[in-house]
């Protein structure tokens, strides 16, 4: 029997969410095409900010490659708009000619950014910001051009801001209204984000309106006039003032529209073959802009196509949840207030906190919370419950934790949560989910919930509650969860077990190691191999036989592979001091070997970036200084203020102590990169409160900090202890860092391994246990003493093939390695 024809037009989140929920009820149901405008694959629009900041790639961020729609035998049309809907034959028409019959269509058109009808508008560098397109525009024009003036302060434009701030552009951000997101924050909230962001050298224009875009006679872009008659320069301008739901092909097509296309429950159109989802739709006079509105919308949707008929869309309750430039922010209800309201404040700007809650008659109205989200949802649920406060209401500012009665000592958030309560807001994912998953599919990892529910895939800022569920569902044994879950494919062991074999049947080679854990692929894979290398290596220092093919190329080239082909080549300077023998020579390998730029990192070293693979060697050899190692798993940089010797408001030697650790730790190689900073004061201006190991000079010593992250997820180090010597600095950090180099599974970062084992674990081996200590920081001289600078190695003539380039007598095709 034929399938009936299912188009679903739009390739974005809503409408293949939509399929996804269909594919769960009725797989075999329809025969199902596909057209979307963009030439990619399902992707994860709410992180494209972070693609914008450098922070992921594109590929990191696809939500359904390829090979997704080739096994659910899904006919995928890229590129190609759908521009004409025909009712009367039930078929849609695409740009280029392509057409495609229906029994059942899907419009999952999304939204369009709104652009501003202003004089200048059409110039070359005024774009919007809704795609990977707007995306890769801007950091193309960042590499070449210096000022940005972003339109709106809503979401979209700060993350547009703060991402091209990353990339080194000038930027300043105009904004219609008084403070900034002021749909999801109040007066006071928006004014501490305001801070914050011009702290990190964002300029804001509030209460401004645009007037004009300025051109040149090449039609390009050069400032932007306001409406009070002042300019600032600006070579790219992003729009980012709001969406409109994108009706075009629904209108020309007479499907009836108003605020977006026209749905009722069933989120069917008036007609009966025609349905919309997402952005584009309209449901009781409401076009949602929100993820988790949208995939409510996807569920019910696909109960109506699967001909269930039972799934009733009511309209969505929201809340906004979410994390501009790495803080936390959110708000739900009638947060502003107003008449016959009461308002609950808890402020702290110093510290940047800031929680208002809203009450009428009892009842929490609406919440708005700045710096610390923890208790979002648990307000969330008051709101949308309705539930008189009572007796809470003195300790109602205080979240969850302040209640007595939860069961769980206020303690744990997801013990007293209900199945229904939401936990992503991003994908709609509910607690009860989260748990029939672990429980029924077997679960043990964040990144296994992650791939099955959605859940803390995309903002991220729900991960830690979904740890909990974990907890809650896995019992006392969810701290060794890990252990649970095998290295790969090609075993059924775990990290924990791999380590513990290769330490206690002295396993020194790769061949040892399969043969003795009975590996299924006798070579391993790229997912192993590397993991058993560094196991081997820390395990049996000056033993264990390192396997070049078992590291990842920036690894075996020693130097970071750039997205070209070419190489980034960042030499050692020991707590970031230089000289000027060594500027010189840098500059002379800059100009010998056409480097294309010559950059200051962030961890206060020079880059040379687009270098040739075949001119390594030579590099290195020019330049005569060692590996700065900011490629591999390993030791990368120990940032550092001038400290006691120049500052006025230095207390101790902070440079010096940055270039001693450096040196102590050269060469070393670590589950993940260690970052380390010395800091001359509490002030802090190497920003050791972020790093692996941060040391903070103090009158009486140091301050040693310890799990810090820069990276995505800003992780603030946690304090460790204090001491009051430089040599004690160079021993509890040594031993810190060994502790980690043997304990932590491959890949996890310092914040990772503390998480799991808990940070009053380490400070018994590292602090209070004065024996361990010493072992543990002789085993880390004994494991570095005596290893080669790679460069130097490389420059003496080892591994040459590996930097001479194929020259082939014909053209092949090659596959290239990550």
């Amino acid at each position: 029997m034929k399938k009936p024809r299912l188009v679903v037009v739009g390739n974005g989140m809503a409408g293949i969410r939509t399929l996804e929920e269909l594919l769960k009820l009725q797989p075999d149901m329809y025969e199902i095409t596909v057209f979307g405008a963009e030439p990619h694959p399902n992707y994860n629009r709410i992180l494209l900010s972070p693609v914008l900041a450098g922070e992921q790639d594109f590929d990191e961020i696809v939500l359904n490659p390829l090979s997704w729609y080739v096994e659910h035998g899904i006919t995928l049309h890229l590129g190609k708009e759908v521009t004409k809907i025909d009712r009367v034959r039930r078929k849609v028409v695409a740009s280029d000619g392509t057409q495609a019959e229906y029994d059942r269509l899907l419009l999952a058109t999304g939204s369009v950014p709104f652009i501003l009808p202003v004089p200048g508008k059409d110039l070359k560098g005024v774009i919007g910001y809704r795609d990977i397109h707007d995306t890769r525009t801007m950091i193309d024009t960042a590499k070449v051009k210096t000022h940005a003036v972003v339109i709106g302060g809503g979401l979209l434009g700060l993350e547009a801001a703060n991402g091209l701030k990353l990339r080194g552009m000038d930027v300043t951000v105009v904004h219609l209204a008084g403070w900034l997101l002021e749909r999801q924050l109040d007066p006071v909230a928006g004014a501490l984000l305001e801070k914050s962001l011009a702290q990190r050298g964002l300029a804001f224009r509030l209460n401004t309106s645009t007037t004009e875009i300025l051109g040149n006679e090449a039609g390009e872009v050069v400032g932007v006039r306001f409406s009070d008659g002042e300019e600032v320069p600006a070579d790219l301008v992003v729009m980012a003032a709001g969406i409109r739901p994108n009706t075009t092909l629904a209108q020309a097509a007479g499907i009836h529209c108003n605020r977006g296309i026209v749905v009722d429950d069933s989120l069917q159109t008036f007609d009966p073959r025609v349905y919309a989802v997402g952005e584009c739709a309209a449901h009781r006079g409401i076009a949602y802009g929100l993820v988790a509105p949208l995939f409510e919308q996807a569920k019910i949707c696909a109960n109506h196509l699967a001909t269930y008929g039972i799934g009733i869309y009511k309209g969505s309750s929201v809340s906004t949840k979410l994390k501009v430039t790495g803080i936390d922010l959110f708000s739900a209800g009638e947060f502003m207030g107003g008449e016959g309201t009461e308002e609950i404040v808890l402020s702290d700007p110093a510290g940047g906190l800031y929680k208002k809650l809203v009450i009428r008659d009892d009842r929490l109205i609406g919440a708005c919370l700045y710096g610390d989200t923890g208790d979002g949802a648990w307000y969330f649920r008051q709101i949308r419950d309705g539930s008189p406060i009572g007796d809470r209401r003195d300790t109602l500012a205080f979240g969850e934790t302040a209640l007595g009665d939860s069961g769980t000592g206020g303690q744990d958030r997801a013990a007293s949560m209900a199945d229904a309560d939401e936990v992503c807001g991003c994908n709609g994912v509910c607690k009860g989910t989260i748990v029939n998953a672990v429980r029924g599919q077997g679960l043990f990892t964040v990144d296994e919930v992650k791939k099955h529910t959605k859940a803390a895939s995309s903002c991220g800022s729900c991960t830690g509650l979904v740890e909990q569920i974990l907890m809650n569902c896995l019992g006392s044994n969810f701290q060794e969860t890990p252990k649970t879950k095998a290295v790969c494919g090609c075993t059924d062991r775990t990290h924990a077990e791999v380590r513990q074999a290769v330490r206690d049947h002295h396993l020194v080679s790769h061949a040892q190691a399969y043969a003795f854990m009975e590996w299924r692929t006798p070579n391993g894979c790229a997912t192993c191999r590397p993991a058993i290398n560094y196991y081997m290596l820390s395990t049996w220092p000056r033993e264990a036989v390192d396997d070049p093919q078992s590291r990842f190329i920036n690894e075996r080239a020693h130097a970071n592979i750039q997205k070209d082909g070419t190489f980034s080549v960042i030499p050692q300077m020991k707590g970031g001091v230089t000289n000027a023998s060594e500027l010189r020579r840098i500059a002379d390998v800059a100009d010998k070997y056409a480097v294309p730029m010559v950059k200051v990192t962030g961890g206060q070293r020079i880059d040379l970036l687009g270098v040739k693979k075949e001119d390594l060697v030579g590099v290195w050899k020019d330049l005569g200084m060692k590996s700065g190692h900011a490629y591999g798993k390993s030791i990368r940089t120990v940032k550092t203020c001038v400290g006691s010797e120049f500052c006025r408001f230095g207390t101790q030697n902070s440079t010096q102590m940055g270039i001693d650790l450096e040196t102590m730790l050269a060469n070393m190689w670590s589950p993940h990169k260690v970052k380390l900073a010395v800091s001359g004061c509490p002030r802090n201006c190497a920003e050791s409160g972020i790093k692996d190991v941060g040391i903070i000079a103090v009158d009486s010593g140091w301050e040693l900090h310890v799990g810090g992250n820069g990276g995505i997820k800003t992780e603030v180090a946690r304090f460790l202890c204090k001491v009051k010597t430089a040599e004690e600095v160079k021993e509890y950090t040594g031993a810190f860092l060994q502790l980690y180099r043997e304990e932590a599974y491959y890949l996890d970062r310092t914040v990772h391994y503390i998480e799991r084992v808990g940070l009053e674990y380490v400070k018994q081996k590292v602090v209070e246990d004065a024996a361990n200590r010493r072992a543990l920081f002789e085993r880390l001289l004994f494991a570095l003493e005596g290893l080669p600078d790679p460069w130097a190695a490389r420059i003496a003539g080892s591994t040459p093939r590996e930097y001479t380039p194929l020259k082939l007598a014909r053209p092949i095709a090659v596959a290239l390695e990550d």
